[in-house]
């Protein structure tokens, strides 16, 4: 019957935490692997995230030198480990840094609020073995660099973020993800005046992926966090909003934003206001139905009286109380 068998997804892929274990990496390892496009995910049928494919895993499994090969490639340093790898010292290689000749791929936020930067080792052994960068590494740096370090040139933040928008893009599935990606990295206010429309922005917003999770939201660890993730070069800006609005005209065509179907009647938004419906109406629009059987609901009531014809109160019984608790008793007889 293995005809009438039917492969369900689930049984052709795998989360990425069981994906992490079947390829023997730390759940840090394999985010960053799938970050540099080293580990292909493809987006879940059923909406739960992304899924790794067993032919993926069979694919890197099978590689020469796995996993130690596979290891090296996405091994990260930090300043002193990689100034160590490079042969130079700490101060030059912040230098090296801050004019973006070489580029961070992960940060974090220390308990002193400082900005920690993670570099790939194998770049940064590239970098090291190319003899057009000996000046650069054992020489002295040129009058030109010394200006902009001198200014106060630190292109880190800058080109972490075109490399976090590579991966943002890697991951889009179609124009309104690949919009929602190039909106995460500018301000809410750049994308209001680039997104003027508030029904393609709120739908937008459901795209715009999560920036990277640095504190409690609100704390100040988060707030610098924010500051990394946000373009603030001017011509930075300018192309990530011109690049938004050529692919939101992509992504209109692809599938407009949805908008409200008709606007509501008067009577329905009287009642979302919180007016009362007309008693009257209500009464009109229900008609008094009389049980099978029972006699007329005229001969029950009897003829309608005038007010002289109303009965007396009954005078108050001795001993009753007086005030709301003896009017809280009358009402429960």
């Amino acid at each position: 019957m293995t005809g009438n068998t039917i492969t369900k997804p689930s049984d052709l892929s795998c989360t990425p935490s069981r994906a992490a274990r079947e390829l023997g990496l730390k759940r840090g390892e394999f985010d960053l692997a799938v970050h540099l496009g080293r580990i292909r995910t493809a987006p879940d049928e059923g909406g739960g995230g992304r899924r790794v494919a067993h032919a993926e895993i069979d694919r890197l499994r099978s590689a020469d030198g796995f996993p130690e090969t596979f290891l090296e490639s996405v091994r990260t340093v930090g300043t002193t480990d990689g100034a160590a790898l490079m042969q130079v010292t700490s101060v030059r290689f912040t230098r090296l840094a801050r004019l973006g000749l070489v580029v961070p791929v992960r940060f974090y936020l220390n308990r002193y609020r400082a900005v920690v930067w993670f570099y790939l080792a194998e770049e940064l052994r590239q970098f090291a073995a190319d003899k057009n960068h000996t000046a650069l590494l054992n020489g002295r740096t040129p009058e030109g660099m010394r200006d902009q370090l001198q200014e106060g040139l630190d292109l880190r933040p800058r080109n972490w973020r075109g490399r976090h928008l590579g991966f943002l893009l890697r991951q889009a599935d179609g124009p309104w993800e690949r919009a929602g990606a190039l909106a995460a990295l500018l301000d809410p206010v750049q994308v209001a005046e680039t997104v003027q429309d508030p029904y393609e922005r709120a739908y937008l917003n459901r795209f715009r992926p999560d920036p990277p999770a640095s504190g409690a939201p609100g704390s100040p660890a988060a707030h610098l966090a924010e500051r990394i993730t946000t373009a603030e070069d001017p011509d930075e800006i300018s192309w990530l909003r011109a690049d938004l609005a050529q692919v939101l005209e992509e992504a209109r065509g692809h599938r407009p934003a949805p908008r409200p179907t008709s606007e509501p009647t008067a009577s329905q938004s009287a009642v979302e206001r919180g007016a009362p419906r007309p008693t009257a109406e209500l009464t009109a629009s229900r008609p008094i139905v009389e049980p099978a059987g029972a006699p007329p609901i005229a001969d029950l009531v009897g003829p309608p009286q005038s007010p002289s014809e109303h009965p007396p109160e009954p005078a108050p019984e001795p001993g009753r109380s007086r005030g709301m608790l003896g009017w809280l008793r009358r009402g429960s007889v």
